[in-house]
């Protein structure tokens, strides 16, 4: 059962791309445990048939963040259920390729997190996303994710001409990046989140600061520490 503490309001978060593998998934499951806290679990809520989320909830021995699979139909009624439960935090997965899925996910969200690897047909995809979420007028957060690790004399090129491409489309990225990390992948297949499988390592390191952005982009106000 979903619990909170009373007067707590509810945030959401849709994770969109109309390009398939472009890591919503993996920034949703990442982030939940994040916002995941005793008495206060946050919410995921899974859109996409082909359940990556699901699957890695069932691989979980936590029994938080509280997993809900449902068509997109339903989305604004389980939100109305999460509201009445005083959830805090809400993870919307979706799927690449459908619009209305796309759309009434985002029409439910606070803020929409937009993942792109850096190559030509994640950027070309981003426009396409990036429109819809203009038109639904909601705010959105471009997240470069898979990218080639940082080097000693600044970010890798791929990298800074996607921001570029971002630039001209009129969308801001994420100032980090979430680097192309086996630790990602290893803490998934677990069922865990980067920070309960390697708390200290570069990949927490990096999905903290992502969450922080997410919290303070949505909230105003800064970040908390999770129950980890």
């Amino acid at each position: 059962m979903l619990q909170s503490q009373k007067g707590a309001a509810l945030h959401v978060v849709s994770f969109s791309s109309r390009k398939g593998g472009s890591g919503k998934s993996t920034l949703a499951a990442h982030l939940s445990v994040f916002a995941d806290r005793l008495g206060q679990p946050a919410l995921l809520i899974d859109t996409d048939p082909q359940g990556s989320l699901a699957f890695w909830h069932e691989l979980r021995a936590a029994e938080t963040p509280v997993l809900v699979k449902c068509d997109h139909k339903e989305i604004a009624a389980v939100i109305a259920d999460a509201r009445r439960e005083q959830v805090d935090w809400v993870f919307i997965d979706t799927p690449p390729h459908a619009s209305a899925a796309i759309a009434d996910a985002m029409r439910a969200s606070d803020l929409i997190v937009i993942p792109l690897r850096p190559a030509v047909f994640d950027i070309a995809a981003v426009a396409t996303t990036l429109e819809m979420a203009q038109a639904i007028g909601k705010p959105v957060l471009p997240v470069i994710n898979a990218a080639p690790a940082k080097r000693i004399i600044g970010e890798p090129a791929v990298v800074h001409e996607a921001r570029a491409a971002l630039k001209g489309l009129g969308a801001t990225a994420w100032a980090g990046q979430v680097t192309q990390r086996a630790a990602f992948g290893h803490a998934l297949a677990s069922g865990q989140a980067v920070n309960e499988f390697e708390p200290s390592s570069a990949a927490a390191k990096e999905m903290e600061a992502l969450w922080a952005t997410v919290q303070a982009t949505v909230t105003g106000k800064p970040t908390k520490k999770g129950r980890k």
